[in-house]
């Protein structure tokens, strides 16, 4: 998640820098293009370990696209699969499923406006007794289909000595979750989050240290809105700062800034039966009574502040670090970036702010490399959370820890670790995603003001060359839900692949692929365990 407070705060800051700190501009010099389209055709055998010791056979069919452009003045990576499942009998359905990610900018003026966007598709299992979800191979009633895109533009320019920045990004985000969900019983219902529209505008103005003054000021604003769809539920914040940047060296300065903002959040109440008890949907939410009267749940409004540093010492390495104050308590937010060479990428984030989850996956998609390759499950082609890439962040899985429909302050940490050696590459995420939500008295929501979910995650990589024909792919994952709701209990996901593909002839490859996911949910009272096969093959055009 990245804080509007980290765009105003660091702006200064990083103006303060000389020129060769600066982090390079996304594609830099570097000009290529690769767009790999495929088709699929998959034979799957899977069996079910526990509780049950089910097993069932289906076909796959799949075609897809993997691209990366990288220019002078643009960038972009997608990885974009359309797939068909053929069951046999009634003990697998036929399905079709899209997935995706992409994320990319072009400069409309190179220098100066710069237009950027992404978009993700992808699957997730809801935990039915918290609310709490995860990447998983799991297939059934819990599947959850997660579908986001932002889209905005960034300005700079400059007036005089003044430097002015600005940008706007608007985003959607919508979750197809089942009916079937439904709380453990005496536990309060889940609202399973809908969809949303996000907006955010930004502007700073500000002077470098040195021109004319011995330090760097500046001025900005910023604007939030969140509208989701769930109880008619909003997030508005408004605020304006000014800035200073005190340059201790070439390459460090120590910056503060102090302002004002105004954080609201309301939501209407559900209809009542005449029990007084909340109408439930067709879709299995809260149907939102459009006629009672919107509710505050949060209302902050007074003097935010922060202080921080900023070290920038080369092109290839970028840390800062800031505590102040905001939403009436302390905050902690940072991040470091460190590229020791050109096969090794080091990134660490630390981030706080108060978003609805169309607003939390909006940022970490912003947040995304524009050159990378998305890792997938090689037997059901499913997104895994994280993109491999040696530039910036590359991991959603945190962003994915909860479905609840009621806004929240987010708060965590995720780190990354990528490399290239050789003819492999591989990577290791790690990241903790802390969320207390937020609801207004007299609703439905007021049963989550205060909740604490917790998430905590793990997810590696190694892909490689075995030879001139020959290559693999590994990856594992883990991750530990722990929901403050009733009844709900905790919940553990791990999950780990493998695969194998052996060129034929030119364009045309055999495949083989196992992998083994596992769901443990002390609310549930059972375990369930699945293993799958896979032999296919598959021409790259």
């Amino acid at each position: 998640m990245k804080r509007i407070s980290i765009l105003l705060a660091s702006a200064v800051a990083i103006a303060a820098m000389p020129a060769h700190a600066k982090a390079p501009r996304e594609g830099g010099d570097r000009q290529s293009a690769r767009v790999d389209p495929y088709i699929e055709a998959n034979q799957v055998f899977a069996a079910e370990l526990s509780p049950g010791d089910d097993t069932v056979t289906y076909s796959q069919v799949a075609v897809g696209v993997d691209a990366s452009v990288q220019g002078r003045n643009n960038g972009v990576a997608a990885s974009v699969r359309y797939e068909r499942t053929f069951g046999y009998g009634d003990r697998v359905s036929d399905s079709a499923t899209l997935s995706g990610i992409a994320r990319g900018y072009a400069a409309v003026v190179p220098q100066a406006l710069t237009v950027e966007a992404g978009a993700l598709a992808t699957r997730t299992r809801v935990d039915a007794s918290g609310g709490g979800s995860a990447v998983s191979a799991y297939r059934g009633p819990s599947e959850s289909r997660i579908y986001s895109a932002y889209a905005g533009p960034t300005l700079h320019t400059s007036a005089g000595e003044a430097e002015i920045n600005a940008n706007y990004r608007v985003g959607y985000a919508r979750a197809e979750a089942p009916d079937a969900i439904v709380a453990a019983p005496g536990a309060p219902r889940i609202d399973v989050f809908d969809e949303s529209v996000v907006q955010s505008a930004n502007v700073h103005a500000g002077l470098r240290p040195g021109a004319p003054l011995p330090v760097g000021i500046g001025v900005g604003a910023g604007f939030y809105q969140e509208d989701t769809t769930n109880l008619d539920s909003r997030v508005r914040d408004l605020h304006w700062r000014s800035d200073v940047t005190v340059p201790l060296g070439p390459s460090l300065a120590v910056v503060g800034g102090l302002g004002y903002e105004d954080v609201e959040i309301s939501n209407r109440d559900a209809v009542r039966d005449g029990a007084g008890n909340p109408v439930i949907g067709a879709d299995g939410r809260f149907v939102t009574d459009t006629s009672s009267p919107r509710r505050l749940a949060y209302d902050v409004s007074g003097l935010i502040w922060d202080v921080g540093v900023v070290w920038r010492p080369s092109s290839r390495t970028a840390a800062e670090a800031h505590v102040g104050r905001r939403y009436d308590s302390t905050t902690y937010y940072g991040s470091f970036a460190w590229a020791p060479d050109s096969r090794t990428s080091v990134n660490l984030s630390v981030y706080d702010g108060i978003t609805g989850f169309g607003g939390q996956l909006t940022n970490a998609l912003a947040a995304l490399p524009t050159d990378f390759a998305a890792i997938r499950n090689p037997v059901t082609g499913d997104l895994q959370g994280c993109v491999s890439s040696l530039e910036g962040g590359n991991c959603l899985t945190g962003v994915l820890g909860s479905v609840r429909s009621a806004v929240f302050r987010g708060r965590g940490v995720q780190a990354s670790v990528s490399q290239r050696l050789g003819r492999m590459t591989g990577g290791i995420g790690a990241g903790y995603d802390r969320r207390k939500f937020i609801g207004a008295p007299g609703t439905v929501l007021a049963a989550a003001n205060g909740v604490v979910d917790e998430s905590y995650w793990i997810a590696s990589y190694l892909t490689g060359q075995l030879g001139p024909r020959d290559s693999f792919t590994v990856n594992s994952r883990v991750q530990w839900l722990r929901s403050g709701f009733a009844g709900a209990g905790d919940a553990t996901v791990l999950g780990a692949a493998a695969a194998y593909r052996r060129y034929l002839v030119e364009g045309l490859s055999a495949n083989a692929a196992v992998s083994v996911d596992r769901f443990d949910s002390d609310a549930a009272g059972q375990d369930l365990a699945t293993a799958a096969a896979l032999l296919g093959l598959r021409y790259d055009f």
